[in-house]
Order: structure tokens, then C-alpha cells, then sequence
């Protein structure tokens, strides 16, 4: 064999390799995770195609999980009852790093500027966070109400300018903390806002934190643009204290869908949806629906808000027409819809159908079955475009 004749085959085995891992080479915009609660996993999907790419076990308790994703959307954290507080690699489909943070968590959310994690405990009380990078301890804020008891924490959110805000549960109050000082943050804390807030939500917009209440009807504002006004009273008959009807299930704030300047909120105990004024925040109208309403979110880029319910109608999900104000589809994914995520667009939806043990993938213009994915005892389906989302 000459020189040249060698030198010929090694270009070529270099090209042959250089195209074999430029063809396995991809991007993060299309993936997320879907959680199976029961087994502690996680399913890595991508959802250009609908399908599944790994399935990473070992995150521990995942009864209530939720997810979070890095700035650059690579790395899923996701946030244990158990306390546990994992680091996922999507390209890789695996355990970056895991750590046992506190006994028992409920949520957590990422900095504006990406580079911490805050997590939110139920015991012992209190916020802890964490450097995104390496999950080293930053910062500890201890949950201690003004009576001087540690209380848990909910409703956590990132908000713009590195701030966290988040509600202590058991002291009824709100509070925010500035992470512009890592070493010593800054915590204002707002008192007595009511009994009991349960959960939370942060307008698209990032201005407006909006708590709801557990122990009394009504819901609670903090203006973040104008943190110095306070905290005010809001929808005052929202709630569930004086409520005749059996609650199955508290709604999730997290999926208040906003168009039009209008707010469409799940009725607590109630088969209704609450039609709400942003600029007034009072209510302008209710829209009948099948059951009790636990999460009301909006298609992205549409006039469609999609409903899913309670236990006993908790197989049906119903679609809304934000300019009609009234139900224009029923659909009969299964028994159990626990959640739905829409692809950033708004083209699909995916929603976990847990006692059928799959996932089913819907066409939002036909409001055709397009995919089935088997996944056991689905529930949080959490796309990565929400690293590029305020609030979540």
C-alpha cells in the first residue's frame, strides 16, 4: 500500500467519523421530560417527532414533581417531594448531579440570569439556593413567620431582576428575595395577606404576583413593579371557605391562561371557568364547563384555552374560545388527565393519561389523536422552552 494510498483512507475514516457524530448532534429546543411519579423516572422526549429518547431513573419520590430548565436549556432540575433536587443532562439522558436538599419540597424555579436555582420546602421551612452550575449552597432563607414559627413555602417563582417570590403557608405571608447579593440577600416581607395562601402564580409580563387563599374566599396582588404599594385584595368571592360543593381538588394557579387582557381561572369546587378583567381584576363572566377545573391554559399564539378536571370527570378535557366565551370541543383523552403541555407554538398537545399508562399527543387544529406514547403512570410533562419563560 503507498503513502498516498493510506493517507487517501485515513481522510476518509476522519470525514466517516466527522459526519457520524455531526448526524447524532441536536439542539434542545424540542425536548422536555415527562415524569412517572410512581417509579421516580423520568422519560426524555422530543416532540418534532413525538417520540421517546431515555429513560433516567433514580430521582427518587416524584409524587409531586415539577421542572425547571437551565438557561441554555440542556439541563432539566427537577425538584423531589422527598426533598431531592436533581440535575438532568437531556443530551446525554442522564444524572449530571443529584443532592438531598431538604425533607420534604415542593417546587423550585431559575434566576433570570440563569446562574441559581431556588428551591422551596415544606420541612424544614424555607427557601434554599443553589449555584446552578455546580449545586453548591448559596444562600438559606429560613421561613419564619412573624409569630416566630418556621412555615412552609410555597407558590415560588423567579421574577425579573434575580428575585424570588414565594408564600409562607402557614403565616400568611409574601415574600421577596433579591439575589443581586448572593451573600447577603435581600428579603422584603409582606405580613398578614391572609390565611393560608396555597399557590401562586406570576403574570406573563412578570409584574404581577397573584397568590390564592385556602383559609378564606379571595385572592391576593403584589405589584412588582411597585412593590412599595403593597399587597392588595383581589376577586374577593374567589375561594373555596364559604363553597357548599364538595372540592375533589384545589386548581393549580399555575395554569391561569391570559388573552385579551382577560384572565380565565378554574372555579374552586365549581364546574365553571371565571372570565377576569386584567386591568380591573374583577370578574366579567363564567363559562360553564364539564367538572371541577384544574388547570385552564392557553394555546400559545391562539384563542384556545384547554381544560382539564377532577376526579370524577377527570377523563375529559374540554376547549374554550376566548373571543366566544364558550366551550367548542370535547375530547375523551382517558382516564385521568393529570396535565397538559402545549408545543411552544401551539400546533400539539400533550397530555398524561395516567390510569391508561401512556401519554397521548393531540393535533390543536383537527382535535386529532396524532401520537400515543407508553409511559407509566404519567403525570408533569414539562417541554424545555419554559427555560425562556418568566414565572415558571
Amino acid at each position: 500500500m503507498t503513502e498516498r494510498t493510506r493517507l487517501g483512507i485515513s481522510v476518509a475514516l476522519i470525514i466517516g467519523l466527522f459526519l457520524s457524530a455531526c448526524s447524532t448532534l441536536r439542539g434542545t429546543g424540542d425536548m422536555g421530560v415527562v415524569v412517572e411519579r410512581e417509579q421516580g423516572r423520568l422519560h426524555i422526549i422530543e416532540h418534532s417527532g413525538n417520540t421517546q429518547l431515555h429513560l433516567v431513573d433514580g430521582l427518587g419520590d416524584l409524587s409531586h414533581a415539577s421542572v425547571v430548565y437551565s438557561r441554555d436549556a440542556r439541563f432539566a432540575f427537577v425538584f423531589g417531594r422527598d426533598g431531592g433536587l436533581t440535575k438532568v443532562d437531556l443530551l446525554k439522558g442522564k444524572v449530571s448531579k443529584r443532592i438531598k436538599q431538604a425533607g420534604n419540597s415542593i417546587g423550585g424555579a431559575v434566576s433570570q440570569d440563569g446562574s441559581l436555582v431556588a428551591v422551596s420546602n415544606y420541612d424544614p421551612g424555607g427557601v434554599r439556593i443553589f449555584d446552578s452550575a455546580t449545586l453548591d449552597l448559596v444562600a438559606d432563607i429560613p421561613a419564619v413567620g412573624a409569630g416566630g414559627a418556621r412555615s412552609k413555602v410555597v407558590g415560588l417563582v423567579d421574577a425579573p431582576e434575580n428575585r424570588f417570590v414565594f408564600t409562607l403557608y402557614d403565616a400568611g405571608e409574601i415574600w421577596v428575595a433579591d439575589l443581586e447579593d448572593r451573600v447577603n440577600p435581600e428579603v422584603t416581607r409582606f405580613r398578614h395577606v391572609g390565611q393560608q395562601p396555597y399557590d401562586a402564580l406570576l403574570t406573563p409580563n412578570g409584574r404581577y404576583y397573584i397568590a390564592g387563599l385556602f383559609g378564606e374566599d379571595g385572592m391576593v396582588m403584589l405589584d412588582l413593579w411597585h412593590v412599595e404599594r403593597g399587597v392588595r385584595r383581589i376577586l374577593p368571592q374567589y375561594g373555596r371557605a364559604g363553597e357548599k360543593l364538595p372540592v375533589y381538588k384545589m386548581p393549580h394557579l399555575e395554569g391561569w391562561a391570559i388573552a385579551d387582557n382577560r384572565a380565565f381561572v378554574p372555579a374552586v369546587g365549581r364546574h365553571e371557568v371565571l372570565v377576569i378583567d386584567c386591568s380591573s381584576w374583577t370578574e366579567v363572566a363564567r363559562i360553564p364547563v364539564h367538572g371541577q377545573p384544574v388547570f385552564v391554559m392557553a394555546q400559545p399564539a391562539s384563542r384556545q384555552v384547554w381544560v382539564n378536571f377532577a376526579m370524577p370527570d377527570n377523563d375529559t378535557v374540554q376547549v374554550i374560545d376566548t373571543e366566544r366565551l364558550r366551550v367548542v370541543k370535547d375530547l375523551r383523552p382517558g382516564p385521568a388527565v393529570l396535565h397538559m403541555e402545549f408545543t411552544p407554538r401551539g400546533e400539539r398537545v400533550w397530555m398524561s393519561v395516567r390510569d391508561d399508562d401512556r401519554v397521548a399527543v393531540y393535533d390543536t387544529v383537527s382535535f386529532e389523536r396524532i401520537a400515543e406514547l407508553a409511559v407509566d403512570k404519567p403525570s408533569g410533562i414539562f417541554f424545555s422552552s419554559r427555560a425562556h419563560r418568566v414565572g415558571l
